[in-house]
């Protein structure tokens, strides 16, 4: 069973991870190679808050 404060982590998580998607966009060279990287972490996250939130 999963508690709401292990989705409210996660979701903190997931907001961290689109702010350094933004910080890393606004670079005067942003490097495609992380974000690409942020962005699946983004999703990995995204489905774990999804799979906890049906349980």
């Amino acid at each position: 069973m999963t508690s709401m404060p292990d989705i409210v982590q996660l979701k903190d998580q997931h907001q961290e991870l689109e702010n350094s998607i933004t910080t890393e966009r606004t670079r005067p060279h942003p490097d495609e190679t992380v974000i690409s990287d942020l962005k699946k972490q983004k999703l990995r996250i995204r489905d774990q808050i999804e799979r906890l939130s049906e349980a």
